[in-house]
């Protein structure tokens, strides 16, 4: 096997304009496909009571609606590796083209799905079904985007290029948050379940079919056609490779796999409702101030790409963790009823802005991987561990917090000093290396 493809080996060059359109179609489709991906959870109570019995108690509803929710993150391994074996087998456009479809079209049927009240138990069965098809396809679309993204731009703009994809994906959630906001203020509570629910999803929908187009215009990396000219794709089937030849680099993505998960999981997703069971804060106030922390999220993914382009990848991963866990206890322990909205923002937005460490993850593992097998390496190890760890973090924070009002930041702190540690294996720190003279 040749050394680490790099996708310019040769004279060191800036940006151009081919590397600005890769980044803007690859971030505005990560976008797109993960607002379809989470605008799921903006309207689960909702859902809860459109898509099961009038009779069921409302604890019940809500909890299956979430195993409904849940199923997509299960689904993301299998279609990840799925996805991903055919991305170093036929290439990477392809898939990074179908990885958006099959979201976008899943994401649009749900909007025009028929409810209990009009076909039955087929009603959640049909939307269980749309959620296994989206969580096969975000399961390719971010190890996708990665691997497609790394091996376009400069090595001297490697950090950057991902970190600014990664701000991309993450505004998804962003965009899902102020579109919850406008819809529940433009409608009444009736007219949201009566009809306007459906428009997030339709509009998601079509935003991804739009996606897919756009994404005809960009071309194969250039990794993959050089392995292509040289007949050096993978022989078998990409996974096995991985697992038999690459463990410690699928150990290091999965430990940074669970301190990503651990970031977007504690405080984005669950702070806001623990803003206003713990500490009775209105829930316009919480919904605000968790924008805030996703803007700053957003920013803080392309600032730490550009940081790890100018003092490199170990010093940039303990500056960005080490932030992350001092601001996740500025903030958690600054918490109190009756805290002024003022004070929520500035200090959920720090702690946002530090949970832009987690664009590092991807920076250091899609160079943990050899050209041949990167995607199915990034996906395997990156989807089965978003998968443990996505889901077992909820369940033992909130254990936790019956226990201790710092749980959050104890765990978040936990994850952070397992990242620190693993800045110091020397496949973390691996660089591109342009193959010998003649291989």
């Amino acid at each position: 096997m040749s050394a680490v493809l790099s996708p310019s080996a040769d004279a060191p060059r800036p940006l151009g304009r081919e590397d600005y359109k890769t980044l803007g179609l690859s971030a505005l489709g990560g976008t797109l496909e993960f607002y379809d991906f989470v605008i799921f959870v903006f309207f689960t109570v909702t859902i809860g009571h459109l898509f099961f019995p009038p009779d069921m108690p409302e604890w019940l509803a809500q909890l299956q609606t979430l195993g409904i929710f849940a199923a997509g993150y299960l689904a993301r391994p299998l279609g990840g590796i799925i996805i991903a074996h055919f991305g170093d087998r036929l290439g990477r456009k392809r898939m990074f083209a179908l990885s958006v479809f099959l979201m976008a079209l899943p994401t649009f049927i749900i909007g025009i799905l028929p409810t209990y009240g009009a076909i039955g138990v087929a009603a959640p069965l049909l939307l269980l079904l749309m959620r296994i098809l989206q969580g096969a396809a975000i399961g390719g679309e971010m190890p996708g985007a990665w691997v497609f993204v790394a091996e376009h731009v400069p090595r001297e703009r490697y950090g950057l290029g991902i970190g600014v994809l990664t701000a991309g994906i993450t505004g998804g959630i962003l965009l899902g948050a102020i579109v919850a906001i406008i819809i529940n203020r433009s409608y009444s509570p009736a007219e949201v379940l009566d009809f306007a629910w459906r428009i997030p999803f339709i509009l998601g929908g079509v935003f991804g079919f739009i996606a897919v187009y756009l994404r005809r215009f960009l071309s194969e990396t250039p990794v993959f056609k050089e392995l292509a000219a040289k007949r050096e794709l993978a022989r078998e089937l990409p996974v096995k490779t991985v697992i038999r030849e690459h463990r410690q680099a699928c150990l290091i993505t999965a430990g940074l796999t669970w301190t990503l998960s651990t970031a977007i999981v504690v405080i984005i997703l669950m702070t806001p409702s623990m803003l206003q069971r713990l500490y009775g804060i209105p829930a316009p106030a919480a919904l605000e101030a968790n924008c805030v922390a996703i803007l700053m999220l957003t920013i803080g993914c392309a600032l730490f790409g550009w940081l790890n382009d100018r003092i490199g990848t170990r010093a940039t991963l303990v500056i960005a963790w080490g932030g992350l866990a001092v601001s996740a206890y500025a903030f958690y322990i600054g918490l109190a009823p009756g805290i002024g909205e003022a004070e929520l923002m500035l200090r959920y937005g720090v702690a946002g802005l530090f949970c832009g460490a987690i664009s590092t993850v991807p920076i250091v593992a899609t160079r943990a991987f050899p050209p041949p097998i990167r995607f199915s390496g990034l996906s395997f190890s990156y989807n089965v561990a978003y998968a443990v760890f996505g889901g077992i973090t909820p369940v033992l924070t909130q254990f936790w917090l019956q226990h201790d009002r710092l749980a959050p930041a104890h765990y978040v702190s936990a994850t952070v000093l397992l990242a620190i540690v693993l800045a110091a294996f020397p496949l973390t720190a691996r660089g591109w290396r342009p193959a010998p003279a003649g291989r």
